[in-house]
């Protein structure tokens, strides 16, 4: 067969050379076009009726692309389940020499073990929250986390999520027909997010060194409710007390040493002195229970005189990173856009919760400074920080250069505009806003879904807020009546902000002042120990420039004004807000003045004595205090160099004529 085809070939190549036309040679473009036609043809026969073949479209591109994605994602996860569990460690080693050893294994290496019972107080927003009863729209979430994991109810159905996480406007409770409540074990608090740790290294070193769930607790409760209501409605302070006389019964009467974070420590303060009182507004543990039950007490962060960050948040739901978000796009955050929650939403949900309220400032314009004066004076918040310990000849030149500068005047919380935050309090027209008529409704309230209180205040009542021009700590409270009276009344109810008198006075038995350290005295524990752990060194937002913003429908009338920025390099004046130490929360003067000065010996605020502890990095800062006379004329200034130790030994009195005290320790 092989010779036939061969033969069959050559056979109808001689009959085709001999059909050519004489004079034709093989080169020819006739014969040429005759062979593409005949090959055209075969291809159509061979393709079935002459279909074109289909080309490459975007289509496919696409579908390649997503599939090599997908193949190299599968084979990365494959390779990193594949691999030993210490081979990152080995690649880290190998690059950056031997790791350090955990803190838990340094302390099991040198011969520690597990003694005192250690209880855990997570602070606002880093507890788990699930849900026990819902509406409809909630429907299959039962005993689902609504707050913290992976917040996926949030993205899914958002309006819902808002419903759910707010309390009752009125009573501060629960809405009709919904339970969230706290998560309970060490997971309630462990991480706050995938990836996002809270308590979860604490809890592993600890392990470490022999502690276990039986040794181990977490005091989780519903953040968003007020300290007393947490007891109300779902019995926590008992459940505290309880588990706490639980834990020092089965460990040999060690007694427990608390770690509070954050508002955790306002709330662990406000236990210590329920449990004290007697029943039915207290524990009815007696004056002793605290001595017999705690060892120490170690607060991490601890706003124990508030933050200005909660002022921002109930004035206008926002804080820098919210402004600067706003400010990159504007209108995006005040419209219901595709469902997403806006800031109005967000303020409905916050201010029904009356935890935030426990954060507003305390101690009035004794403490966070006054229209013409603050306690911190200058800050350099420039990122060029010295670390050196030792003062240099050239850092006194530079202390002296200090005092030809103006420093912040951070006792201004809020101005409304830029220039009236610098100036002299004689050159500000100001124009009293308490009792002033709220005016007509804002421009077309009728469609607007969510509601929030600023659509009671009418223009009227937004011009005169804004015609006051400056707020201070004490101030602010008046303000914040003015424009959420709903959130304040049931506020006042349970915290106070002011500076006691006579603490002997009967009024301050009653559980609204037992939050506050400048209202309430430490328990009769001379054993005890108080540790006040807190970051320094970081610009911390301390003051807000604002401004009104055009009439709209559903709006929020007033704005963080991002675009007002400082002059110098290291101006504290940054997209409307102005900076302190701290350590990017909590101010170091709300930290670390309980600690350094409140409470340090035996003061009324401390009458057994405990001993108290600031820990915190050794770095020199510069701190300025001036006075300044109702002309003007700076009358008296001290400034030093200080410790972040001694922050708490230089303070400014308040009376018939200001002095400025400063003390080096």
């Amino acid at each position: 067969m092989s010779f036939l085809r061969r033969r069959k070939a050559a056979g109808s190549s001689a009959a085709a050379a001999a059909a050519r036309a004489p004079g034709e040679d093989d080169g020819g473009g006739g014969d040429k076009k005759e062979r593409e036609a005949k090959s055209r043809r075969k291809q159509g026969q061979q393709g079935g009726g002459g279909e074109r073949p289909r080309r490459w479209s975007c289509v496919d591109s696409c579908c390649w692309f997503v599939g090599c994605i997908c193949s190299i994602w599968w084979f990365l996860l494959f390779l990193f389940n594949a691999m030993p569990a210490s081979f990152p460690q080995y690649v880290t080693e190998a690059i950056t020499g031997p790791l350090p050893d955990p803190p838990g294994v340094k302390l099991r290496k040198e011969g520690l073990t597990a003694r005192h019972p250690v209880v855990f107080v997570p602070g606002i927003v880093t507890g788990g929250l699930e849900l026990w009863e819902g509406h409809q729209c909630a429907e299959g979430l039962f005993r689902k986390r609504l707050w913290g994991g992976t917040f996926g109810e949030l993205y899914k159905r958002p309006l819902c999520w808002v419903e759910h996480m707010s309390l009752d406007n009125e009573t501060g409770l629960d809405p009709p027909g919904i339970r969230v409540r706290p998560v309970s074990g060490l997971v309630a608090a462990d991480y706050f997010a995938p990836g996002y740790f809270v308590w979860a290294v604490l809890i592993a070193n600890l392990a470490r060194i022999g502690y276990e769930e039986k040794n181990m607790y977490m005091a989780a409760y519903d953040w968003r409710l007020s300290f007393q209501n947490t007891e109300v409605r779902d019995q926590t302070l008992s459940r505290i007390k309880s588990n706490i006389e639980l834990m020092v019964a089965t460990s040999g009467g060690n007694k427990v040493v608390v770690i509070p974070h954050s508002m955790g420590v306002l709330y662990f303060l406000h236990f210590m002195k329920w449990v004290e009182a007697p029943a039915p507004m207290g524990g009815g543990g007696g004056s002793d229970w605290c001595a017999k039950h705690i060892k120490a007490v170690m607060n991490i962060g601890g706003p124990f005189l508030g933050v200005p960050k909660a002022v921002s948040g109930l004035f206008s739901v926002e804080a820098r990173d919210i402004a600067v978000a706003r400010a990159f796009a504007p209108g995006v955050l005040d419209k219901d856009v595709f469902k997403f929650q806006t800031l109005q939403h967000m303020m409905r949900m916050t201010r029904t919760w009356d935890s935030t309220m426990s954060m507003i400032p305390k101690g009035g314009d004794t403490i966070w400074g006054g229209v013409d004066w603050s306690p911190e004076g200058f800050f350099n918040c420039s990122t060029k920080r010295s670390k050196n310990v030792d003062i240099t000849t050239s850092e006194l030149s530079a202390v002296k250069d200090l005092e030809n500068r103006a420093g912040v005047n951070y006792g201004r919380l809020i101005s409304f505009g830029k220039d009236v935050a610098k100036i002299h309090s004689s050159e500000i027209e100001r124009t009293d806003f308490r009792g002033a008529v709220k005016g007509r409704n804002l421009s077309n309230t009728s469609n607007c879904d969510v509601w929030t209180e600023y659509h009671h205040m009418g223009v009227g009542g937004v011009k005169a807020v804004a015609d006051y021009k400056v707020y201070t700590a004490s101030s602010i409270l008046d303000l914040l009546y003015f424009v959420a009276p709903k959130l304040m009344k049931r506020g006042s109810a349970h915290f106070s902000y002011g500076i006691a008198d006579n603490l002997d006075d009967p009024k301050y038995q009653h559980y609204r002042y037992w939050s506050n350290p400048l209202e309430t005295k430490l328990p009769n524990a001379p054993e005890m120990e108080i540790y006040s752990l807190y970051g320094v060194g970081i610009p911390t937002e301390r003051a807000y420039v604002y401004k009104v913003t055009p009439t709209s429908e559903c709006y929020i009338p007033f704005q963080i004004d991002t675009s007002a920025d400082g002059e110098r390099e290291d101006s504290c004046l940054k997209d409307g807000v102005f900076s302190a130490d701290g350590d990017e929360t909590v101010p170091v003067l709300s930290a670390g003045y309980m600690c350094a000065k409140g409470w340090r010996g035996k003061t009324r605020f401390n009458p057994s004595g405990i001993n108290t502890y600031g820990l915190l990095e050794r770095i020199w800062v510069e701190i300025e205090f001036s006075q300044i006379s109702s002309d003007g004329v700076r009358r008296s200034s001290c400034s030093s160099r200080f410790t972040r130790q001694t922050l708490g030994h230089c303070f400014h009195t308040s009376g018939g004529t200001r002095q400025t005290v400063c003390t080096e320790k």
